[in-house]
C-alpha cells in the first residue's frame, strides 16, 4: 500500500512509519521542517517537505495514496497570538479539501477522547470540529477517527511543579479515574487501522491503562524516589491562576482548565467509558515512569 503520514517524526508518526515500512508499505512522511528530510529518508520513507497551510501541496502529496493519516501538530501554548481552535478548524478544512482533490478514499484521523462533545470539553473542541469537517466529505471516503485518551508524556508538564512544590496540584485526578495512553500504543492502533481495509465511518478509542490520580502519583513517586509525592486536587480557579502565572495564553489556559474539569466530572470520558477498547495497550505507566524519572533528573 501507498500510505501518507502527517506528523513528521513525532511521538506517534515516527514509530508508526517504522511499523508500516517494516510491513512492506510505501510510506511518505510530511514534514514542514527541511531538516527532517534526511532522518525521514533514513527510516526508509519518502519525505514530503511543505506546509499544512498549502492545500495544493497536501493534495499533490496525497494523490495516489491508498490511505492517509491526518493529525493536528502541537503548538506552543505560551504563544499569545495562537488561536488554537481556529487553527484546528482551518487545518481540518485544508485536509478535507486536499483529500477530496486527491481522490483519497481511506483516512485515519488522529482525534481525541472528548471529541464527541461540541462544548464543555475545552481545547478539545478543536478535534470535534476536525471530525465534523472530515465527516462532511462524500460517503465514499472511509474514515476512522482515532480517539486516544490522556498522553503519558503530558506528565512532563508537571516536572517544574513537582520540583517546586513536591506535588501535582491540578483540578482533576485525585481519587477519580484518568485513562492514560502511550504514543507507541497509539501508533500500533493506527497501523492496524491503516492496514485493515476498513470501510464507512468509525471511531476507535485507544488506551494503555486506567488509573486514579492518586495511583498515578504513587507510581511516579516510586520511580522518582520521592515517597511524599502527592496528587492534590485544587479548584479550577487556582488551576487557571497557576497556568496564566507561567505565561500561558489566557484563552488556552481557560480551555485546559475546562478540559480537565470535564475529565474530573466524567463528562469528557462518558463516550470512552461506553466504548472502551477491546484491549488495553502494552505500555503501562510504570514503564513510562522510568523515562519520566530520567528526564526529571536531567532537567
Amino acid at each position: 500500500m501507498k500510505i501518507v503520514l502527517t506528523g513528521s517524526l513525532g511521538h506517534i508518526s515516527k514509530p508508526l512509519a517504522g511499523t508500516l515500512i517494516g510491513n512492506g508499505h510505501e510510506v511518505t512522511v510530511i514534514s514542514s521542517s527541511p531538516e527532517r528530510q534526511q532522518q525521514i529518508e533514513e527510516l526508509g520513507a519518502k519525505a514530503a517537505i511543505g506546509t499544512f497551510e498549502d492545500v495544493e501541496f497536501l493534495a499533490k502529496t496525497f494523490t495516489g495514496a491508498d490511505a492517509v493519516y491526518t493529525m493536528v501538530a502541537a503548538h506552543s501554548y505560551l504563544s499569545k497570538d495562537l488561536d488554537l481552535i481556529g487553527f484546528y478548524k482551518q487545518l481540518g478544512q485544508n485536509y478535507a479539501e486536499a483529500i477530496q482533490h486527491a481522490g483519497v478514499k481511506r483516512v485515519v484521523n488522529l482525534s481525541t477522547f472528548g471529541a464527541h462533545l461540541a462544548e464543555g470539553n475545552g481545547i478539545l473542541v478543536g478535534a470535534y470540529h476536525v471530525e465534523q469537517t472530515l465527516n462532511a466529505l462524500p460517503a465514499d471516503v472511509s474514515i476512522t477517527h482515532m480517539r486516544p485518551v490522556s498522553f503519558y508524556y503530558n506528565l512532563y508538564g508537571y516536572v517544574p511543579m513537582i520540583k517546586a512544590t513536591g506535588g501535582i496540584y491540578v483540578n482533576y485526578g485525585g481519587d477519580s479515574m484518568i485513562p492514560w495512553v502511550s504514543p507507541f500504543d497509539i501508533a500500533d492502533a493506527v497501523a492496524e487501522e491503516l492496514q485493515s481495509g476498513f470501510t464507512g465511518r468509525n471511531v476507535r478509542y485507544v488506551a494503555s491503562e486506567e488509573l486514579t490520580g492518586d495511583e498515578t502519583a504513587r507510581i511516579l513517586a516510586a520511580a522518582l524516589g520521592k515517597p511524599d509525592l502527592k496528587w492534590v486536587v485544587i479548584s479550577s480557579e487556582e488551576s487557571l491562576n497557576n497556568l496564566t502565572s507561567v505565561g500561558m495564553n489566557p484563552a488556552i489556559a481557560a480551555g485546559l482548565v475546562e478540559m480537565y474539569g470535564a475529565l474530573y466530572s466524567g463528562l469528557l470520558g462518558e463516550d470512552y467509558v461506553k466504548n472502551r477498547p477491546a484491549s488495553m495497550g502494552k505500555v503501562k505507566l510504570a514503564d513510562f515512569a522510568q523515562e519520566f524519572a530520567g528526564a526529571f533528573r536531567e532537567n
